[in-house]
C-alpha cells in the first residue's frame, strides 16, 4: 500500500547491504522511519518494542530474524538458540511460532553451506504467501461490504478495533483489506476507528494508513462504539485476530470482546479476518492462550506532539496509582458472525473452519 503516494511493504531484505529494512511503527504517525535490523537481537527488539506489531507481520519479522542469525552465525545451536528467543519475545501471536517452527523444519535438512539462501528464500515466501493471503481475505470479505451496499445504497459505515491494517501485515491487512477492495471498486466506505488505548494504534496506524488511501474515517474514543451500534451508525464489524483456536473463539487485541458484546446485543454483524497461519489448531481451551501483559508504562503515560511540533511523553494519572495492562482478550465464537479467511468465509466454529482447511 502507499505512503506519501509510493508502494511499500512494511518488510523487506536489503540484498546489498545484507540488512532487513522495517517501517518503525513506533514513530508512527508523526514520523516515518526505515530502520535497519543488522542481528537477530535487533528483530527480536523490534518485535518486543512493537516497532514491527500485528500477528501476520511478527511472523514474517522472525523468519528474517532467522535469516540474520544465520549471517551472523551459521552454528546450528545459535540458530535454534536465536528461535528460541524469538519464539518468547511475544506470546500471544501464534503467526510468531508457525514461522519460526516453519524456517526450522525447512533448515533442518539443510546443509550448512547453503543455510542462508534457503533461509532468505523461504522467508520471502512467508512474506509472499502473507499478502496472497490477505489479498484473498480481501476478495472474500468484499462480498459482505458489497451485499450491505446493494441493500443500503448508502455508504458502509464499518467499525474497526486496533491496526489490523496493512501496517499489521505485509500488505493489504486483514480487516483492512475487504475495505480496500471495496474503495477500488467504487463502493463509499467510512470507517469508526476505535483509538485502542493504551497504545492507540487505532488513532495512530488504521487512521493513518486510510487516510494515504483516502478512505473517510473517524477515530472515535474506544468507549463510543456501544452508542453508534444504538444509533445504527455501524454496518458492520470487522477486526483482525492475535490468535484463533479451531472452535472459533478469537483473541485480539483488549476490547474486541467488548465490542462483539455490544454488536451482538445491537444486532450488527461481527467479523474477524485471518490468515490461516493465525489458527491454533492445538489449543482448544481459550483459559490455555498465554495473555501478554505490558509494562503498565503504557498505561500510565500517553505520547503525542506538542504545538513547536516535538514529540514528548506525559503522564495522565497519579504516581503512586497501579496499573494493569493486559494486551489481550478472547472474543468466544458464539459472537463472531463469521471468520473471513483467505479460502473463503466461514462460522465460527471447529466444523466451520474443518470445511475450508480439511483439518
Amino acid at each position: 500500500m502507499k505512503i506519501e503516494g509510493k508502494d511499500y511493504r512494511t518488510i523487506w531484505f536489503d540484498e546489498q547491504n545484507r540488512v532487513v529494512k522495517i517501517i518503525d511503527q513506533t514513530k508512527l504517525p508523526h514520523k516515518f522511519v526505515i530502520k535497519d535490523l543488522k542481528t537477530v537481537k535487533d528483530a527480536i527488539n523490534a518485535i518486543k518494542n512493537m516497532e514491527v506489531r500485528g500477528a501476520p507481520l511478527i511472523g514474517g519479522t522472525a523468519a528474517y530474524g532467522l535469516v540474520l542469525a544465520i549471517l551472523e552465525n551459521n552454528d546450528l545451536e545459535f540458530i535454534k538458540k536465536s528461535s528460541e528467543e524469538l519464539i518468547k519475545s511475544r506470546p500471544t501471536a501464534i503467526n510468531l511460532q508457525w514461522a519460526v517452527h516453519r524456517m526450522s523444519n525447512k533448515l533442518s535438512i539443510i546443509n550448512s553451506d547453503d543455510l542462508f539462501n534457503v533461509a532468505l528464500k523461504e522467508a520471502k515466501e512467508i512474506c509472499n504467501e502473507d499478502i496472497k493471503f490477505c489479498e484473498n481475505i480481501g476478495l472474500n470479505g468484499l462480498k459482505i461490504i458489497e451485499e450491505i451496499y446493494n441493500k443500503k445504497k448508502d455508504t458502509v459505515n464499518i467499525l474497526t478495533h486496533c491496526n489490523a491494517g496493512w501496517l499489521a501485515t505485509i500488505n493489504w491487512g486483514t480487516a483492512t483489506s475487504p475495505i480496500y477492495h471495496a474503495h477500488k471498486k467504487g463502493i463509499p466506505v467510512h470507517v469508526w476507528v476505535d483509538e485502542t488505548r493504551p497504545r492507540n494504534q487505532g488513532a495512530n496506524l488504521t487512521s493513518y494508513e486510510l487516510n494515504e488511501e483516502e478512505i473517510p474515517n473517524t477515530v472515535i474514543a474506544d468507549n463510543t462504539g456501544g452508542i453508534l451500534m444504538q444509533r445504527g451508525e455501524v454496518d458492520m464489524c470487522i477486526v483482525g485476530t492475535d490468535r484463533t483456536l479451531s472452535t472459533g473463539d478469537v483473541c485480539n487485541k483488549i476490547g474486541t470482546y467488548l465490542k462483539a458484546l455490544a454488536a451482538h446485543d445491537n444486532n450488527v454483524p461481527f467479523y474477524v479476518a485471518l490468515p490461516s497461519s493465525t489458527i491454533d489448531w492445538n489449543i482448544k481451551d481459550y483459559k490455555e492462550i498465554p495473555i501478554e501483559e505490558r509494562n503498565s508504562d503504557e498505561l500510565s503515560h500517553l505520547e503525542g506532539v506538542d504545538e513547536e511540533g516535538n514529540i514528548k511523553k506525559l503522564l495522565i494519572y497519579p504516581k503512586k496509582s497501579k496499573g494493569l495492562n493486559l494486551a489481550f482478550d478472547v472474543t468466544p465464537a458464539k459472537y463472531v458472525t463469521g471468520l473471513i479467511t483467505e479460502k473463503g468465509i466461514c462460522e465460527a466454529s471447529s466444523e466451520g473452519l474443518k470445511s475450508l482447511f480439511n483439518k
